[in-house]
């Protein structure tokens, strides 16, 4: 399991952080797994309506993010889906969405979540989205990452 080794974070004083979350609409059902763990993550750190913005695709993320971290917000969560197909679309996109989010986060100093599966079939996918009975629940990390590290970043200020 890829998640094996994650450090175990302890989060304090995060309720008044302002965190948006951007997410893909492809593949449904992996697509809420991540939002719901995200959401389960928001509430247990204490921060009150995030806004969730949606777009089409996980490419459109980076642009999306971009936006909202130049509109004042102290996190933002990126959630999307990229399954391996019979085309070089997957490394395209992966790779796109990847340094795009990376540099939306280097260009604005505002954390970003990656909360982007990369997976070679739908198994694997549905086994990541953070439903009953996945191993893992990369939409609550993305949370957990981007936060602890907006917590960090706020006391260098």
């Amino acid at each position: 399991m890829s998640g094996h080794g994650a450090p175990e974070l302890t989060i304090d004083h995060a309720a008044d952080l302002k965190v948006a979350v951007v997410a893909a609409q492809w593949h449904d059902t992996v697509m809420n797994g991540l939002l719901d763990g995200a959401h389960r993550a928001l509430k247990e750190l204490g921060v009150a309506e995030p806004t969730v913005l949606r777009v089409p695709g996980t490419f459109e993320l980076p642009v999306a993010a971009k936006r909202l971290a130049e509109r004042g917000y102290d996190a933002v969560i990126a959630l999307g889906v990229v399954i391996r197909g019979g085309t070089p679309h997957f490394d395209y996109v992966c790779q796109a969405a990847t340094a795009g989010l990376t540099q939306v986060s280097v260009d604005t100093g505002v954390p970003v979540g990656f909360g982007v599966l990369t997976c070679d079939n739908e198994e694997q996918a549905l086994d990541r989205a953070g439903l009953p009975g996945s191993a893992e629940d990369k939409g609550h990390e993305a949370v957990t990452a981007a936060v602890a590290t907006a917590v960090t970043l706020r006391d260098v200020r």
